[in-house]
């Protein structure tokens, strides 16, 4: 069964950095990618990168998060730098199958605070 799992999250001050991981199991991927979502709020897109490597950025954020994948390993990654307060979200990992199946990890909490 197809499976998502993530890592990395937790708590940063503001202009720091972190990188969230996440493995994907039980197939191969054609897009993999990241969203967050604050609570009240709708998921929003962050990142996603193809097998290729063609990369989609949220537009507000291409300057200070980039993404990253090894295929190989079926891993995608997200490196965040110089965090700001407004960051804080649950990040969730994206991707979907060779055969079309969207899948979503459970998420991974990125708190930004002093």
């Amino acid at each position: 069964q197809e499976q998502l799992v993530e890592s990395g999250g937790g708590l940063v001050q503001p202009g720091g950095s972190l990188r969230l991981s996440c493995v994907g199991k039980g197939s191969i991927f054609s897009y993999m990618g990241w969203y967050r979502q604050v609570p009240g709020k709708e998921r929003e897109l962050v990142a996603t990168v193809t097998r290729g490597g063609t990369t989609n950025y949220a537009d507000s954020l291409t300057d200070r998060f980039t993404i990253s994948r090894i295929n190989a390993e079926n891993t995608v990654y997200l490196q965040m730098n110089s965090l700001k307060a407004e960051d804080t979200a649950v990040y969730y990992c994206n991707a979907q199958t060779v055969n079309y199946k969207n899948i979503w990890g459970r998420g991974t909490l990125v708190t930004v605070s002093s």
